[in-house]
């Protein structure tokens, strides 16, 4: 049983693992009780995946390099909540470069949070897979999800944390120096990128795989890599990506 606030509550389910939100405290009305549980469990697929799984549990820092369809940010993420959801952190900080891939869409029109909204839905995508939708929101409005772009990180620090970077291809040596600093007491972070498929101008290309090989031996730091054998989503990706290598 695992309870994100303070009043515990039975069930006959004890399969899965839930969090209970309670509606009254106090003699004060609060939102309707909502279980926050897994919709689909992380389960992995290939020998690597599993390997990645280890390399994560065992250290503080992970960067996974790994071909599209690969599973890195699926496994990411999944591993993020189940951390989330059992008590292991306080809360999950997703983040990506806003990076455009290939096309300029010009200004979007909106809000700030409207604007950034079409680049960060792959990581929703993500969540949306392991929890609800009504329950993702729940945790974000308790802020113990956030979502946020790599370039508003700066200045922050984040303790008892489940850090995820995706898409670290697309980040600058600067930017994935100043990401791997916020991280603070008792948390963890993956950073996930795929070396082929930058969308960073060329001079600014190549800071995730320096820096992946300037921390090799470096204690509690771990690296894992997934190939087109990895690759779980639609097989005809993995002929895709090996023939036009």
């Amino acid at each position: 049983m695992h309870i994100l606030r303070k009043r515990k509550k039975r069930t006959n389910n004890t399969n899965k693992s839930f969090s209970v939100l309670d509606n009254k405290k106090d003699g004060f009305e609060k939102p309707e009780e909502i279980i926050v549980g897994f919709k689909n469990r992380l389960k992995p697929r290939s020998i690597n995946q599993k390997e990645y799984i280890r390399t994560v549990a065992e250290n503080t820092i992970t960067f996974c390099q790994g071909v599209a369809g690969s599973g890195k940010t699926h496994i990411a993420v999944g591993m993020a909540l189940e951390y989330l959801i059992e008590h292991k952190v306080k809360k999950v900080v997703i983040t990506r470069p806003v990076v455009e891939a290939g096309e300029k869409l010009g200004f979007l029109p909106g809000t700030a949070e409207e604007k950034l909204h079409p680049y960060l839905l792959p990581l929703f995508d993500e969540i949306n897979h392991f929890i609800s939708n009504q329950h993702r929101g729940k945790l974000q409005s308790s802020h113990q999800i956030e979502i946020v772009p790599l370039g508003l990180m700066r200045g922050r620090s984040f303790h008892n944390a489940f850090i995820v970077a995706d898409e670290c291809q697309n980040a600058s040596y600067d930017q994935l120096k100043m990401l791997l600093t916020r991280i603070g007491m008792d948390s963890k972070m993956i950073l996930t990128g795929d070396t082929e498929q930058s969308d960073l101008e060329y001079r600014k290309q190549g800071g995730f795989e320096t820096i992946i090989n300037k921390l090799q031996d470096t204690n509690s730091i771990g690296f894992s890599s997934l190939e087109t054998t990895d690759i779980v989503r639609n097989p005809i990706i993995a002929d895709i990506v090996y023939k036009l290598q």
